[in-house]
């Protein structure tokens, strides 16, 4: 069993300024954004990451440098456009607080399996697409570097919180009870008959344990009693 290590990328002068800038160019990290990326970069120094994918979008590019510049053997930042950033059509580039008073946000909170921005993409759509890409890749990971192998994606708020509520074996019309701050770090471990999550939304803590262990591999998943917590099997 490969490990995802899921991202979201730092803040953001979008996060700041509370635009919805979506696919929009040129968003990139504030110097608060850019401390979070390096603090996240250090959290994954002790673990060897076989890949880095992410968003082509600056934001997560700016990300996934620092994660990459913190590991002794940095892997190369591979583009996915898979972890793409939802289209969000019309409502790129608007204020948050202008597009919550519109009749569609609420349905984009209690029902967004059924929502398709206007001129942009449906959240179905994107999520299919999200679990499609990193559930595709994970399997390369594994089948490249082994079953104790470990990888990062770095993407946007809406495809982690969709990831994990796959992961969860959630509907997306319950995946905005999924909190995920920028910078923070959840982690899935993906089987033939299942998914788990083993962390979500994490900002600190030691991830050494991530680390592969030779020939025992990575800590197994779903053990018979609960298990002994991360770090041991």
């Amino acid at each position: 069993m490969a490990t995802l290590v899921l991202v979201r990328h730092a803040r953001s002068t979008a996060n700041v300024s509370g635009t919805l800038t979506g696919r929009l160019p040129g968003v990139r990290l504030d110097d608060t954004g850019r401390e979070q990326a390096t603090t996240v970069g250090q959290r994954l120094a002790p673990v060897p990451l076989t890949a880095i994918l992410t968003s082509p979008l600056e934001r997560c590019r700016e990300t996934a440098k620092a994660i990459a510049a913190a590991q002794a053997s940095p892997p190369r930042v591979i583009a996915e456009r898979g972890l793409l950033e939802c289209d969000y059509g019309e409502w790129q580039g608007r204020k948050l607080s202008q597009l919550a008073r519109l009749k569609l946000w609420k349905s984009v909170q209690r029902h967004p399996s059924g929502v398709t921005f206007p001129g942009g993409e449906a959240m179905a759509d994107m999520s299919a697409r999200a679990v499609s890409a990193v559930r595709r890749h994970d399997a390369r990971v594994e089948d490249a570097g082994g079953p104790g192998a470990v990888w990062a994606a770095v993407t946007h708020g809406d495809l982690v919180k969709a990831i994990l509520a796959d992961a969860l074996g959630l509907h997306l019309d319950q995946f905005q009870r999924i909190h995920v701050d920028p910078a923070s770090v959840s982690v899935i471990r993906y089987t033939p008959d299942a998914a788990y999550v083993l962390q979500s939304n994490t900002h600190a803590g030691d991830l050494s344990w991530l680390a592969p262990r030779g020939k025992r591999g990575a800590p197994r998943s779903g053990v018979v009693g609960g298990g002994a917590g991360p770090g041991r099997v």
